[in-house]
């Protein structure tokens, strides 16, 4: 079998190749790709700036969902079966090699696109919450609620009773009405101060993708006991200087915050980071993400559905931040449509 592939093959540099499909491994699966995400992670790897990613050239695609279409010898898995998984590179393939302990298997009846929404955006918004363990009818704030992470978070924090507020631009904020988040406009609002308005107390947690620069800010609007977590570093896309450099300004933050927080000086407040991975926890996660959305408790919102040879024009879309929700690739589908959901 051969089929389609996208490549990073240098800074910058995307190629659309044929390539044939892999063999699996004895205890490895091959997966005939239905449908992969787009992710900051990706626009971060084009640049070479997302941690310990692969030396070019190599295949980027964080999450898939697909059907199983050859099994290795000690594989428990069978051909047919419709899974999901979170390879973090290589999923931007018609056909991708994915160990058989690292898949979960996808009900028949979700949309492919929706589904493949849950496996990196759904568990590290489900993650991020219970990191952040904040009761009912208490108060968070969302950075980037328009994005794949923070519509998904929105709609988990509503279903346990939380209040929501959320930053995206003004452009996003009728796609977002039906979430129950109250929406600040990061460009033409003042963020902290509109939110000591709306929780003049604090909040309990923040929930923060943006990157050092962002972090003191979202430390002062902690409430006492509140928790900042910081996941990301969206704002550090263009610095120059190695990939890692923000990381360490953000671990100095950390650090710093714990020392006093044992020293009693932070009111109990304190800062985590957060990364999504898999193992036991990652499979029992996006299970039950699966089903709750089977039973309508749960609906992953889809910017665009395009075509995997799409994924250069797709990249820059994500980068632009006019579309809300998570942006789809559909392998082998020229045709894909841009459908909003």
């Amino acid at each position: 079998m051969a089929g389609t592939e996208i490549a990073f093959t240098g800074l910058g540099e995307i190629a659309v190749r044929e390539a044939d499909a892999p063999e699996p491994g004895p205890r490895g699966v091959v997966i005939r790709t239905e449908a992969t995400g787009v992710s900051f992670a990706e626009v971060q790897m084009r640049r070479g700036r997302y941690p310990a990613q692969p030396a070019f050239p190599f295949v980027p695609g964080y999450d898939l969902v697909g059907e199983i279409v050859a099994v290795g010898p000690e594989s428990s898995w069978r051909i047919g079966q419709r899974v999901a998984a979170m390879p973090r590179t290589g999923a931007w393939a018609e056909h991708v090699e994915v160990r058989d302990r690292d898949l979960v298997e996808v009900p028949a009846d979700i949309d492919a696109a929706e589904a493949v929404s849950l496996v990196l955006n759904g568990v590290t918004a489900r993650q991020l919450l219970r990191a952040a363990n904040v009761r009912r009818g208490r108060t968070i704030l969302v950075h980037g609620i328009g994005g794949g992470v923070g519509t998904l978070l929105a709609q988990l924090a509503a279903a346990d009773g939380i209040r929501v507020i959320g930053t995206a631009s003004a452009h996003r904020h009728a796609d977002l009405a039906d979430l129950g988040a109250e929406l600040i406009d990061h460009r033409a609002e003042d963020v902290a101060a509109r939110v000591r308005e709306l929780a003049p107390g604090g909040v309990d947690a923040v929930l923060d993708p943006l990157g050092p620069s962002s972090l003191p800010t979202s430390w002062r609007l902690l409430a006492p006991g509140g928790t900042l977590i910081s996941y990301g570093s969206a704002t550090t896309l263009d610095d120059s200087g190695p990939w890692w450099r923000p990381y360490v300004g953000i671990t100095r933050m950390l650090v710093g915050w714990e020392l006093r927080r044992l020293l009693g000086r932070t009111a109990g407040r304190r800062m985590r980071l957060y990364y999504v991975k898999p193992g036991e926890r990652f499979r029992a996660d996006l299970a039950e993400l699966f089903r709750m959305v089977t039973s309508g408790r749960l609906r992953p919102l889809i910017a665009e559905r395009m075509p995997l040879q799409d994924a250069e024009q797709a990249l820059d879309l994500h980068l632009s931040g006019k579309k809300t929700g998570r942006i789809v690739l559909l392998p082998g589908n020229r045709d894909a449509g841009n459908p909003k959901c």
